[in-house]
């Protein structure tokens, strides 16, 4: 900041930026979240789509956001924003409840037009006053007039220019807590490398909310978002649906088998898809099939070729998927299943996170098939957990259950990137040239109960899987009940010997009155009410829990 700027520290900030589904929202925020976790802030987001798709512009059902928490000791994107940034009145109207009594509006004037206000539904020409909001709690901007006039001399057609708008109100954002515009131009370097005219434009729009900021509210105070002593590392911003894919990415690398995706588009899993698109190079295939039950088929039939076969959907998915996974169960292959949860049932509320998938992962096939489930805690952890995920599967020969949900893929944190020599090695239970003379397909570990993989095409190890139960001796097909109840149960034991760590309780271990359990997404607001409880003079604990088949000893 310049020379006699004052600048207030603080621990942490909610902000909220709401527009138009056109707005940039996202993006403004993504970037935001970036530059927090590059100059060493704890981050936490919370991405809020509206479920129409393109709803009439200005209007009540089209309104997007996306809520970020920086600061120290950041565990939730927060219950309520201290800063919200409305870009239109729908968003004004729609947002202001999640934010604090005291909390600062920043919004664009300029759209507060009849035709704009009509369309918000509102009833006088005056949505503060109509809000009951205290006008000393607004800034107000004429955002769009000033976007035009800083881009006037580009070239581009109107439309274009106000797309850049989204980058004014980052501007202003980066003015209000001291961040560094610098870190803003990189990251548009970065997403328009390719596209030079378009950051220029970008690139000068930010400079003048920036500038806007501190010419027109020199007055104002700013303020500077602490942070606390980080672990020496290289950080990024990494949403849950990156991390989900980049940790099955090393665990194919670590394994030495090649990453195949079979997947059908759906809300909110389709992130990991486009993400695992990009790496042909690392060997990964994706194949984007014509409904969920390929996406699954394709998978399965991928893993019986020897590869990390991995299929990602939501819960209608897996409902369509279910057959295919029970193929995956009794064939006893390698196949990553990751349930992106969201709200139901049907349909039900594709765009907004739910934990609603537990019993279906755990219960939902026909016949007997247990199969392992982990559940995520947070878009970083997405990472271990893909990674663990396909660790069991290939060393166990199952098919694996990944729940996050659609806050954890959606959201971003603050991630370190990892020494990937300390993830323990993964070591599939391939068959050995002393098997040859006598193997047969559900030939097993006797220790682990897990059957020895022969890839397809080894010499002398020919052998047929497929969805019809098998003689647990030769792997002919059999009807007869007692082989039958055998396979169930040998089946049913190797996930139950699937070792997993004991879960870690947190808070008062050791003379709690009250113990919160809970599982996945939840884990930062359930600690956050620990820790807050805790402070109270509560003896508060947390058992969170990751694996929940087979569960911890402990």
């Amino acid at each position: 900041m310049l020379e006699g700027t004052k600048v207030k520290p603080i621990d942490s900030v909610v902000v909220r930026f709401s527009g138009d589904s056109g707005d940039g929202m996202q993006l403004a925020g993504n970037i935001f979240s970036n530059v927090s976790a590059g100059e060493g802030n704890e981050i936490s987001t919370f991405p809020d789509y509206p479920a129409e798709i393109r709803a009439p512009q200005g209007s009540l059902s089209g309104v997007s956001g996306f809520q970020v928490h920086i600061g120290v000791g950041v565990h939730t994107p927060g219950d309520k924003a201290d800063v919200l940034v409305a870009m239109n009145p729908a968003a004004l109207k729609t947002n202001l409840q999640f934010l604090k009594s005291d909390g600062i509006i920043i919004c664009d004037t300029d759209t507060f037009r009849d035709a704009d206000l009509k369309k918000a539904e509102y009833s006088t020409d005056d949505p503060i006053a109509e809000l009951g909001i205290d006008r000393k709690r607004v800034l107000g901007v004429s955002m769009t007039s000033l976007v035009k006039e800083t881009l006037k001399d580009s070239g581009m057609a109107p439309q274009a220019v106000l797309k850049c708008k989204n980058m004014f109100a980052l501007g202003l954002i980066c003015w209000l807590f001291d961040k560094p515009v610098e870190s803003v131009l990189r990251k548009l370097q970065t997403k328009f490398a390719k596209k030079p005219a378009v950051y220029e434009a970008n690139a000068k729009v930010v400079q003048a909310g920036w500038d806007c900021g501190h010419n027109t509210h020199s007055s104002m105070p700013t303020y500077r978002v602490e942070s606390d002593k980080q672990v020496p590392g290289v950080y990024t911003d990494v949403s849950g649906n990156t991390a989900t894919a980049w940790g099955l990415i090393m665990a194919s690398q670590r394994s030495g088998r090649p990453l195949f995706l079979g997947s059908y588009p759906i809300t909110p899993a389709t992130d990991i898809l486009h993400e695992l698109a990009k790496h042909k190079s690392l060997g990964v295939k994706t194949v984007q099939c014509e409904d969920e039950i390929a996406g699954c088929a394709s998978a399965v039939g991928a893993a019986f070729a020897g590869a990390l076969a991995v299929t990602t959907t939501s819960g209608p998915g897996i409902c369509l998927k279910s057959e295919a996974m029970n193929l995956a169960v009794i064939g006893e292959l390698p196949l990553v299943i990751v349930n992106v949860q969201r709200g139901g049932p049907s349909t039900g509320l594709p765009t907004k996170s739910e934990q609603t998938d537990l019993l279906q992962a755990l219960y939902g096939r026909n016949g007997e098939s247990p199969m392992p489930v982990i559940a995520a805690t947070s878009p970083t952890n997405c990472f271990d957990a893909a990674y663990m995920a396909a660790k069991i599967a290939l060393e166990h020969m199952t098919p694996v259950v990944l729940l996050t949900d659609g806050f954890v893929a959606n959201g971003s944190g603050a991630w370190r990137l990892p020494d990937l020599e300390s993830y323990p090695a993964i070591n599939p239970p391939y068959v050995t040239p002393e098997m040859k003379d006598n193997y047969t397909p559900y030939k097993r570990n006797p220790e682990t109960g897990v059957r020895y993989w022969a890839l397809p095409g080894q010499e002398g190890y020919m052998h047929i899987l497929g969805g019809l139960e098998k003689d647990s001796n030769t792997g002919a097909i059999s009807t007869d009940p007692e082989n039958h109840n055998l396979m169930c149960r040998l089946r049913a034991e190797k996930v139950a010997k699937i070792p997993v760590p004991d879960v870690k309780v947190q808070g008062c271990a050791d003379d709690a009155d009250l113990l919160i359990v809970g599982f996945g997404g939840t884990y930062g607001h359930l600690y956050s009410a620990m820790e807050e409880m805790n402070h109270a003079g509560k003896k508060v604990a947390l058992a969170h829990f990751v694996h929940l088949n087979p569960l911890p000893h402990n």
